[in-house]
């Protein structure tokens, strides 16, 4: 029997996660398909493609060669999912399945709501379905050059839910944010169907609003307290969930099986496991390595000691580089290990205690990471070695740093316990809030 061909179908495909997903779904021969243009054609008349899932910027162009259009797509004007079945090649949208779920995991409803799509490509086209079949109020479409664009924002203020589907702040060019999400002060709800990172700097954004919202109204509300006083939660997603659920309903379009929808759950939560960083942000010597190396044994990643790899770098310990360059030289090969760090997927980065000094670091460590601030009482902090414990009081240093840490960290864990402890309320922790 021919050996058939399953895979994603784009044009640069280094960031995608799609392979580990289907082949956890049973396609143990899916692969990444990266097509030129002028490739397409030809590719597509092979009679031994089986299935295939189509990405950016193919979305739209593939329709031309399908013999056969699922009426749903055929309404969206993109198709997602490509099937092969006695000679004809069948286009489908799985897109709008997996929006649709990533919507409902979040809590996030488009019924009656303002809804501003920023994008106006093939999964702006996804987007703008879901929005009509959930009965949006107002629909919003965002482009460059269109009548609604990026030069005249502020007449769409009102909006309740912002979505992006442009590639801004995907991996490798995660610095981007599409919009800054003040020009929005009505939003209700964030979406971004960016996946990698898993928290673009939209995401980010929407989190920081969200939390000074929070601590204006009063840390200890609960949610139904919150919603009392007027001050309302953002709610947001990336776009993982989508990715997931989108590619559970293509195998069953590849196969002709049905797949129960737990399964997009599991593995959801394998890859929250497998490839969000634990990142350990607190002051110096609090314990931050120690509690690392335990992280590593207990999760099976890989352990980036931050300081191990700033000495590796300058070739001398950090007390003679603060002695011979100055601590400004020390914080800009710091912020660069970091970011290579970052950069990285499934590891334990324990940290320096003055990282959180810079926001591009805070960032950098939220993007890819779950950070945790471990927090010892002072008077057990040792000094050698540090030059800044060693310039001044302890107390000063953390009161100054103190709002950083809490603005960097998801989560303050106590290690007044031993290593083994932190380590396991950690993991305990991450693996309970997947994707949150």
């Amino acid at each position: 029997m021919e050996e058939k061909i399953y895979g994603l179908l784009g044009r640069k495909l280094g960031h995608s996660w799609s392979v580990s997903i289907h082949q956890a779904l049973g396609c143990k021969d899916y692969r990444l398909i990266e097509l030129e243009p002028d490739e397409l054609g030809a590719f597509l008349k092979r009679e031994d493609v089986g299935g295939l899932n189509v990405t950016i910027p193919y979305k739209r162009e593939v329709m031309a060669f399908c013999d056969v259009i699922d009426p749903a797509a055929e309404a969206i004007g993109s198709v997602n999912t490509l099937v092969r079945r006695e000679g004809k090649l069948y286009g489908y949208n799985t897109d709008i399945d997996g929006f649709l779920y990533m919507l409902s995991r979040a809590r996030i409803s488009l019924t009656d709501k303002k809804v501003v799509i920023l994008g106006s490509g093939g999964a702006s086209l996804t987007a703008r379905a879901a929005a009509v079949q959930e009965k949006a109020r107002e629909i919003v479409v965002i482009s460059r050059s269109g009548p609604d664009n990026y030069d005249n924002l502020s007449r769409h203020a009102s909006a309740e839910v912002i979505v992006n589907t442009t590639p801004v702040g995907m991996w490798p060019s995660v610095e981007g944010q599409p919009v800054d999400l003040e020009r929005f002060p009505r939003a209700e709800a964030v979406v971004d169907i960016i996946y990698n990172p898993n928290r673009t700097n939209l995401f980010l954004q929407a989190e920081a609003i969200d939390k000074k919202d929070r601590l204006l109204a009063g840390e200890g509300l609960r949610l139904e307290e919150r919603e009392l006083h007027g001050v309302h939660p953002i709610r947001r997603t990336g776009g993982l969930p989508m990715l997931v659920h989108q590619a559970k309903r293509a195998e069953e379009l590849f196969f002709g099986k049905p797949i129960p929808d737990y399964q997009t759950e599991l593995i959801l939560a394998q890859l929250w496991q497998d490839r969000t960083n634990i990142v350990l942000v607190g002051m110096p010597g609090c314990g931050k390595t120690t509690v690392g190396r335990e992280l590593a044994k207990l999760t099976g990643k890989p352990l980036v000691d931050l300081d191990e790899e700033i000495v590796r770098r300058a070739g001398k310990p950090i007390p003679e580089l603060f002695a011979r360059e100055g601590e400004k030289a020390f914080r800009e090969l710091e912020a660069q290990v970091l970011a290579e760090a970052c950069a990285q997927s499934g590891q334990v980065i324990a940290t320096g205690g003055g990282v959180v000094l810079r926001p591009e670091n805070r960032a950098a460590m939220r993007r890819a990471g779950r950070v945790y601030w471990l927090r010892r009482d002072l008077n057990v902090l040792p000094k050698e070695g540090r030059p800044l414990s060693q310039k001044g009081s302890l107390e000063e240093m953390y009161q100054m740093r103190k709002p950083l840490y809490e603005a960097a960290a998801d989560f303050w864990v106590d290690n007044n316990q031993t290593a083994a402890e932190a380590a396991q309320w950690i993991w305990s922790e991450l693996c309970a809030n997947i994707g949150h």
